[in-house]
């Protein structure tokens, strides 16, 4: 059994550094700076031997402006609404301040099992904020040090009651629903069955997860995207550029398959990243494409293929992952088919180590084409596993060389004995040839194509390695047999 727990409090407290310290790691942004944390984020916890979900959330501002503001509040009360367990975080050096007691006001209407924390207490300067707390009507506040990891043992008191009070629930109900179940017989054939005897199981195969990073430039359309795929204001939307400073992960279900969507900030060209908050946003994004397993390229269909387009998807196949490139606000485009056609012909030209990328044209405002979208993402990612046996790779690669056998260099012929596949994800080949150091690069990209085509990875990297290697083991194989 596990419990929600939201971080809360005005900013620049400390909400994503105990977030951080109750996660294990690094993994929202922190500084110094008030109002990094614009959207809610969400993790797995851990205290000792407890698991339970962990809520990070933005500054409290006392706002209803419809500002950038407002937004973060109402991300802030939607994380409230979400949990069963709130620490309210305060700073104890700074003692209680009116936006505390505002927000405390707020709390109290939530009817929420409410928690004072009195973060930066690891000095004698927090005594007094610590007693000032008691006005705030949320009776002694939990002295803690998120960044040193001072207090952790009162939180495990507080989350291992809520997890017991939640299971006690969840028993009753358990047991109320079984007395009204009517008997059913259900008869279990030997194909549902794993093992043999009194050992055998039900067999269980769930669909695996599927880590998806939506990335592009600022103003994209990302985060808009997101919101309509899940079907609520999961993460802040608008018209200012950048809103979007963490990576933010999104569970989601899509046929019966559960997505994980990871909403990333606008990645702008180095020489116009100045601020170090941007740094920081940028460098979270970079390192979502690396976990990610497919990466949606957001692009603005009215300004499509800019420089940092390009870079970004060049920096997605050296990582070797799946690419989709999705483009966005197509409902603006007034002559369509012409567009498209024109823009197919321009991704070829300008990806030429990514033939065949799926371009998919959407409008996340709307929703249009998320259908066709998540068609790609599939597809992409299935050529990204594909396999290919060593007896197909070979005959295959006969072929090849009888169309267009390799130059020969300083006058001396090169062979290609044979190939096999070393691995997937994405699918990497070796190549084993009698001159590997002077294979033209020319002929390998010929060899890459062409396992494009005859086994349809079209769109996913390709690695080819080239070795020094001894005749096809193989070649005996035949031998014995004609024997």
């Amino acid at each position: 059994m596990t419990v929600t727990v939201a971080i809360v409090g005005r900013p620049n407290v400390g909400k994503s550094t105990l977030f951080n310290r109750l996660v294990g790691r690094k993994i929202a942004l922190v500084d110094d700076t008030p109002g990094v944390t614009r959207d809610r984020r969400e993790a797995e916890g851990r205290i000792a031997d407890l698991t339970f979900r962990v809520l990070d959330t933005a500054g409290y501002e006392d706002v209803k402006d419809g500002s950038l503001e407002d937004r973060m509040r109402q991300q802030t009360e939607m994380a409230i609404k979400e949990a069963d367990v709130i620490l309210f975080m305060i700073d104890a050096r700074a003692g209680v301040v009116p936006l505390d007691q505002r927000f405390a006001q707020v709390l109290r209407k939530a009817g929420k099992d409410v928690h004072l924390v009195g973060n930066k207490a690891e000095s004698g300067a927090a005594e007094a904020g610590l007693v000032e707390a008691f006005k705030l009507g949320f009776g002694e506040a939990i002295a803690l040090s998120a960044e040193h990891g001072l207090g952790l043992a009162e939180l495990y008191s507080i989350v291992s009651a809520a997890i017991d009070k939640a299971a006690a629930g969840k028993e009753g109900e358990a047991v109320a629903d079984l007395d009204e179940m009517p008997e059913v017989d259900v008869d279990i054939t030997e194909d549902m069955l794993e093992g043999e005897g009194d050992e055998a199981t039900l067999r269980w195969n769930p669909n695996r997860y599927l880590n998806v990073a939506i990335v592009g430039r600022p103003n994209a359309g990302k985060s808009t995207l997101i919101n309509r795929m899940v079907g609520e204001d999961r993460v802040l939307v608008g018209p200012e550029a950048g809103i979007t400073r963490d990576s933010i992960l999104v569970p989601w279900e899509w046929e019966g398959r559960v997505i994980n969507l990871v909403d990333t900030a606008g990645i702008r060209r180095r020489s116009r990243v100045t601020e170090k908050l941007e740094k920081l946003a940028v460098g979270d994004s970079l390192r979502s494409i690396q976990y990610a397993e497919v990466v949606v390229l957001m692009l603005d269909a009215t300004i499509p293929f800019e420089k940092q387009d390009l870079a970004l998807a060049d920096l997605v196949e050296r990582e070797g992952r799946a690419l989709v490139i999705a483009l966005n606000k197509w409902d603006l485009i007034e002559d369509k088919n012409a567009a498209l056609a024109e823009l197919r012909e321009e991704c070829e030209r300008l990806l030429p180590q990514l033939r065949g990328v799926p371009l998919v044209t959407l409008s996340g405002l709307t929703g249009k084409n998320i259908d066709k979208l998540m068609d790609a993402i599939f597809k992409i990612e299935r050529s990204w596993n594909s396999h290919v046996s060593t007896a197909r790779l070979n005959r295959w690669l006969t072929g090849m060389v009888e169309s267009h056998p390799p130059p020969a260099v300083s006058g001396r012929r090169l062979k290609l004995r044979y190939m096999t596949q070393a691995k997937t994800r994405p699918p990497s080949f070796i190549l084993f040839a009698s001159r590997p150091d002077v294979l033209p690069m020319a002929y390998q990209r010929y060899l890459i194509n062409g396992l494009r085509e005859a086994f349809d990875i079209k769109g996913a990297p390709i690695r080819l390695w080239v070795r020094g290697g001894s005749e096809n083991p193989y070649n005996d194989k035949k031998k014995r047999r004609l024997g």
